[in-house]
């Protein structure tokens, strides 16, 4: 928890927030960081956490549009392909936290100065 003022705020809160994740989307990318070596479909995704294939590509994409994660094309054997999903670099991801953060703080200043 984080104390501000006169409210706590729990980190995965602030986190999920600042990025703009659904809860499913912020489950996604923290299982995602947990298994940072391996890569996974969204089939499997969807199966991990029992949610339906269009629910876990919705949030997938979502994620990707945020240059969050990798995506890399998979051939296979009898023809065609899939796409599998990794994680960026943790740090990459709270760079991009920091930033949205302190932009937020940045434009809370000049509202308490206009004030």
């Amino acid at each position: 928890m984080i104390d501000f003022a006169c409210k706590k705020f729990d980190l995965k809160e602030v986190i999920r927030c600042s990025l703009n994740f659904t809860k499913t989307e912020f489950k996604i990318i923290e299982y995602l960081i947990k298994n940072s070596n391996k890569e996974f479909t969204a089939q499997k995704i969807a199966q991990t956490f029992k949610i339906g294939l269009s629910t876990s590509q919705k949030a997938i994409n979502r994620i990707n549009k945020k240059e969050l994660i990798k995506r890399n094309q998979k051939n296979l054997e009898k023809g065609g392909y899939i796409f599998v999903y990794s994680i960026k670099k943790k740090q990459v991801l709270k760079q991009k936290i920091l930033s949205i953060i302190y932009d937020w703080t940045k434009k809370v200043e000049i509202e308490i100065q206009k004030w």
